[in-house]
């Protein structure tokens, strides 16, 4: 397949495909033309890169994760000892979105302590941000 049907096949841009490319985490084949061709593992292979990426794992991260991306996501990451690397990669993941998440906490609070009425506020969807600020 050519990369225009595998970006429609997973969602990602034309762009992004050439970029995992560059990143070594896709290989494609090339015609004599010089189009790039895919394999039909290829989809799974994006979407797992995709679905990592969205989880908050680097591009660097998602590297060491190249002798799995064929498979499931689940087994993907599940923990085996031969691979003792990744589940690290997994772990730094994990306190550096714990530290992320303690600092958001903090922030909330300390506006929440300066503007105590916003602590159960919930916007509302239906209004735009100057609505919403100008009470309409």
């Amino acid at each position: 397949m050519l990369i225009g049907e595998l970006a429609g096949l997973t969602g990602a841009t034309t762009r992004a495909l050439r970029f995992y490319e560059e990143q070594g985490l896709i290989t494609p084949e090339r015609t004599d033309a010089g189009y790039r061709t895919y394999g039909p593992e290829s989809p799974r292979r994006v979407r797992n890169i995709l679905d990592l990426l969205a989880s908050g794992f680097t591009v660097e991260d998602v590297r060491s994760f190249l002798p799995y991306l064929g498979g499931e996501i689940p087994q993907v990451l599940g923990y085996h000892p031969r691979c003792d690397g990744d589940y690290e990669v997994g772990a730094r993941r994990i306190a550096a979105l714990n530290e992320r998440i303690a600092t958001l906490t903090r922030l909330r609070d300390q506006l929440v302590t300066r503007m105590p009425w916003l602590a159960d506020h919930e916007p509302d969807p239906t209004r735009s941000g100057d609505q919403a600020r100008r009470g309409a």
